[in-house]
């Protein structure tokens, strides 16, 4: 309530006008208290005369009967001189309360004031919508700036936003090519030690072809069996040992997936690229083999591929999950 009053004070109405309307109107629109005040301008008149009259400093009605004013062309007698109002020399507006001339003085920079017996007449209805009119700019003027401001708001916050999101990408794109990195490094290792594995198996069957060559040919094996070869780097692996898994994923509508995976990646990677490139919809969904039929459980997606016996190559069925 103490802010619509305030706002009714800076429109130019005084406060006990301002209270007394919002009390009486029993509304929080600016606009229906101002349409009450303007309408009601008799009958808060005479509420702010009767409130000035109470104030510490009123404005008593002056009268001297001993020293009578007289008229400067008949010279007879005139009423007794009664202060109604005090006027503003410097624009010549009438104010009827000690308050008024106060706010007037602050808001205009005038200050040559003087009593006077007008009274300041009720405003006519022309004159009222001249007020009303200049109310309704006034709150047309901050409605606007206060809408420039909250849009200004808005789209601050949506540069920040932006600006968060392209850090964020950023942030995304490094962490995404450091991973890619250490992938490709990897696989390159493991390429290494796939070629030297088959490199040692080659040299393995040659040794075999020698030795069955020269038993059938009955020469001794220390003649006819070479020397063995020995590699510059040490296998880690066996033969039996894959590091590729090749996988065709049937999908629910037929069609069907082939990819190739490393051995020692978990189940859950291959989860991944099923949702990430299926085509026959989007929902829950299982995995499965049919020789033998096993559908794999959470548990399993944690496990590498080929601990899941699913090396070199097998074929998983997407089923829905109920």
């Amino acid at each position: 309530m103490a802010s619509i009053v305030d706002n009714l004070i800076e429109m130019g109405f005084t406060k006990e006008k301002a209270e007394l309307a919002v009390s009486r109107c029993g509304s929080n629109n600016i606009e229906t208290i101002m349409d009450w005040i303007l309408s009601h301008e008799d009958e808060l008149e005479g509420i702010s005369a009767t409130s000035s009259q109470n104030q510490s400093a009123p404005i008593q009605p002056e009268s001297d009967t001993s020293n009578p004013i007289t008229d400067t062309e008949g010279g007879e007698k005139s009423e007794d001189l009664v202060v109604r109002s005090i006027k503003c020399n410097d624009c010549g507006k009438l104010f009827q309360t000690q308050d008024e001339v106060s706010f007037h003085a602050v808001k205009s920079g005038h200050g040559n004031f003087s009593e006077s017996v007008e009274e300041k007449k009720p405003m006519t209805d022309v004159e009222k919508k001249e007020q009303l009119m200049k109310i309704e700019a006034k709150l047309k003027q901050r409605r606007l700036e206060r809408e420039a401001k909250e849009k200004e708001e808005e789209l601050e916050k949506e540069r920040n936003r932006i600006r968060s999101g392209k850090e964020l990408l950023e942030a995304k794109k490094k962490h995404d090519e450091l991973e890619m990195k250490k992938i490709l490094d990897q696989r390159r290792r493991e390429k290494e030690e796939e070629r030297i594995a088959r490199q040692r198996v080659k040299e393995q069957i040659e040794q075999d072809k020698l030795a069955r060559k020269a038993k059938f040919s009955g020469k001794p094996m220390e003649e006819a069996t070479p020397k063995p070869v020995i590699s510059a780097v040490p296998s880690t692996r066996s033969s039996t040992n894959y590091t590729e898994v090749r996988l065709q994923i049937r999908l629910t509508n037929g069609s069907a997936l082939t990819q190739t995976f490393q051995a020692k990646e978990p189940l859950s990677a291959v989860r991944l690229y099923v949702e990430m490139n299926r085509n026959d919809g989007e929902g829950p969904f299982n995995l499965m083999t049919n020789f033998p039929k096993k559908v794999f459980s959470p548990e399993d997606y944690e496990k590498p591929l080929e601990t899941l016996g699913l090396a070199p190559s097998a074929v998983l069925i997407v089923s829905k999950s109920l």
